[in-house]
């Protein structure tokens, strides 16, 4: 077992010194989705926050987005799996959003008056 974990630790030096990793390194296959990360990051940060702030407009047009990157993530050669795991991300950190402004905005008026009591 310790010579696989070994030999296994070695294969992944090698790789990490080639010059294809490098190159990988400095292209923008890599360091696009790296800046975008930044987008459901926030959106997974925002989960703890009033879903009175959420915009329905802009967390919308982020799922049209994040679908769309997605598709071109898939479709574009080299396929960019790093690209299309940040959207994949994205696209389900915005549609719990969406749902969470859907529920705050045309939520029954029942459920809000019920949390309105429970707080008071």
């Amino acid at each position: 077992m310790s010579a696989k974990v070994n030999n296994l630790g070695k294969k992944l030096v090698e790789q990490l010194k080639s010059k294809e990793f490098r190159n990988y390194l400095m292209s923008t296959h890599f360091w696009g989705p790296i800046a975008n990360w930044g987008i459901p990051l926030a959106a997974l940060a925002d989960f703890k926050k009033d879903p009175k702030f959420i915009s329905g407009k802009m967390t919308l047009a982020l799922c049209l987005y994040s679908a769309m990157f997605m598709r071109f993530a898939w479709k574009v050669q080299p396929r960019n799996m790093l690209l299309f795991a940040c959207h994949f991300t994205n696209e389900g950190a915005q549609l719990v959003q969406l749902s969470r402004f859907l529920d705050c905005t045309y939520g029954s008026k029942e459920k809000a008056t019920k949390v309105a009591v429970e707080t008071a």
